[in-house]
C-alpha cells in the first residue's frame, strides 16, 4: 500500500531504470532518496553488478579525489599502498552520489572528464583506466540554484541532466506512514530480538498525523526507540514524545496544490478529518456524512488493481 505520490515515483522508475540515463532524486533530508536510488539499481539491467554509494557531504575535500578515483602508492603522505576508488568499485553497476550538491568544485571537472569518456586516472598515477558505471544522484538543493550561486559547474550540470524525480516529504504522503510503522516495528523487534510492541489506535492516529520534519529517518528512529524501550507492550499516546506528535488537534484549513489529483485531494481530506477526530472513525464518518463502513473502505486508500 502506498500514497499516490509514491506510486507515481515507482512508475517513473520502472520507465527509466533500464535506460542508462542519469536519475537525480530531489527532496528533503530523510525522505528515502537512498532507498529509491537502490530501487533504480534493482530495476535496471545492472542489478547483478555493485551498487556503490558515496556521501559527498561526509568526505573532506582533500580526500575526495582519492575516494572517488582511487590512489597509487605514495600519492600523498600516508598512502602506503594502492587503493581502489568508488568509480572503479562500481564498474558494471551503479554509482550513487548522495548530497551531490556538496561535490567539491575542485573535483567536478575531473568527474565531468570521466563521464565524457568513462576513463580516469588514480591519484598519483599516469595510467588511464576504464570503468562502466551508471550514475544516480540525490540532492537537498536544486542543482540549477547551485549553478546560479557558483557552487556547481554549469558544464557538469548540463552533462548530468537526465531525469529528475521529486520526492515529497512524508507529511505530504501520509498513506505511507502506517505501512512504514508496521515495517519498522517488524524490522527492529526482529533485529534486537524483542517482542514486537503494539500500537493503540490513538497512538497510531497521532503518529499518522505527526508533522515528521525528519521524514522517514525520524519515523524509523522513533520506532526503534519504541521497540527497545517498550518491547511487547501496548504503545499508548503517553509513550510518544511530544516533539513528534505535537498538538493532536488538526487545522481547520487544508491547503492543497492545484496539481493534486482527485484521488490525492480525497486522501488528504479524509486524513485531515481523521486527525481532527484523533483517529476515531465513527466521529470522522459522522463529520464526513458517510457510514463507518464506507470510511473504512476508503481509508487507507487501496491500490488500484
Amino acid at each position: 500500500m502506498a500514497s499516490q505520490a509514491l506510486k507515481r515515483i515507482e512508475k517513473t522508475l520502472r520507465q527509466v531504470a533500464e535506460k542508462d540515463v542519469v536519475v537525480t532524486f530531489w527532496g528533503e533530508s530523510g525522505t528515502g532518496k537512498d532507498v529509491l536510488a537502490r530501487r533504480v539499481h534493482e530495476l535496471s539491467a545492472r542489478r547483478k553488478g555493485p551498487f556503490v554509494p558515496i556521501n559527498c557531504a561526509a568526505i573532506p575535500e582533500a580526500l575526495f579525489e582519492s575516494e572517488l578515483f582511487g590512489r597509487e602508492r605514495g600519492a600523498f603522505t600516508g598512502a602506503s599502498e594502492r587503493a581502489m576508488g568508488k568509480i572503479e568499485a562500481a564498474s558494471g553497476g551503479t554509482l550513487f552520489l548522495d548530497e551531490v550538491a556538496e561535490l567539491p568544485l575542485s573535483v567536478q571537472p575531473k568527474l565531468l572528464r570521466f563521464l565524457e569518456g568513462q576513463r580516469f586516472m588514480r591519484l598519483g598515477g599516469t595510467t588511464k583506466h576504464w570503468a562502466d558505471v551508471r550514475l544516480v544522484l540525490a540532492t537537498l538543493r536544486p542543482l540549477e540554484d547551485e549553478v546560479k550561486a557558483g557552487r556547481f559547474r554549469a558544464d557538469l550540470y548540463y552533462r548530468i541532466q537526465g531525469i529528475t524525480v521529486t520526492v515529497p516529504p512524508l507529511r505530504e504522503r501520509r498513506a505511507d506512514i502506517e505501512p512504514l510503522l508496521d515495517f519498522f516495528l517488524d524490522r527492529f523487534s526482529a533485529r534486537h530480538g524483542v517482542a514486537r510492541p503494539r500500537l493503540s489506535r490513538r497512538a497510531r492516529a497521532l503518529l499518522v498525523g505527526a508533522p515528521w520534519p525528519g521524514n522517514v529517518r525520524e519515523l524509523r528512529n522513533l520506532v526503534e526507540q519504541l521497540c527497545l524501550l517498550h518491547p511487547g507492550e501496548r504503545i499508548r499516546a503517553e509513550h510518544l514524545p511530544a516533539p513528534v506528535v505535537g498538538d493532536p488537534g488538526s487545522p481547520e484549513r487544508l491547503e492543497l496544490p492545484l496539481s493534486s489529483t482527485l484521488a490525492e485531494v480525497e486522501e488528504r481530506f479524509i486524513d485531515a478529518v481523521l486527525r481532527k477526530a484523533q483517529g476515531n472513525k465513527a466521529r470522522a464518518a459522522k463529520s464526513l456524512g458517510v457510514s463507518v463502513r464506507t470510511l473504512t473502505r476508503r481509508w487507507p486508500p487501496r491500490p488500484k488493481p
